[in-house]
């Protein structure tokens, strides 16, 4: 019976430690864009697939030195990171208009003319649930990549 209640104890301990690893799934996700990304810079939605989740990564880039504070950086990028999803989720319609302007100088009589083109982009919808997986810094710290996911 002693043999018994100790090998119950040491299987139960054994499963206990096992159940140890927190977020490990996240973490190793994690490293493993940033490889990614270094390896290749990409931005925009990208969706991945293990062996038993799908996740949608958001990948946005922003330059360190436009940015006071380091929460209004984060708040840009979680805007970002949303319109990024969005418009992959929902689409989107992308106009475009062409403006000519010129002017005449009457000193010398030449004509200058500006070309200005001017894009708009809708969408309709609205993505919550991103969760901030990594950031990290390139270039030297002038620019910071922010990667959100979501498991679908």
């Amino acid at each position: 019976m002693k043999k018994l209640l100790i090998n119950l104890l040491f299987l139960f301990a054994a499963l206990c430690a096992g159940a140890q690893g927190f977020n490990n799934d996240k973490t190793e996700l994690s490293m493993f864009v940033e490889r990614m990304y270094r390896n290749a810079p990409f931005e925009g939605v990208k969706v991945m697939q293990d062996y038993d989740n799908e996740y949608i990564l958001s990948v946005v880039v922003l330059p360190v030195a436009n940015y006071s504070s380091e929460s209004d950086m984060n708040r840009v990028a979680m805007v970002k990171a949303q319109r990024q999803v969005s418009t992959f989720f929902n689409g989107s319609t992308i106009t475009s208009d062409l403006v000519i302007t010129t002017s005449e100088n009457p000193v010398d009589e030449s004509v200058t003319t500006t070309l200005t083109e001017i894009i708009r982009e809708r969408s309709i919808g609205y993505v919550r649930q991103l969760e901030l997986l990594t950031n990290f810094s390139v270039e030297q710290g002038a620019r910071k990549v922010f990667v959100f996911y979501k498991k679908l």
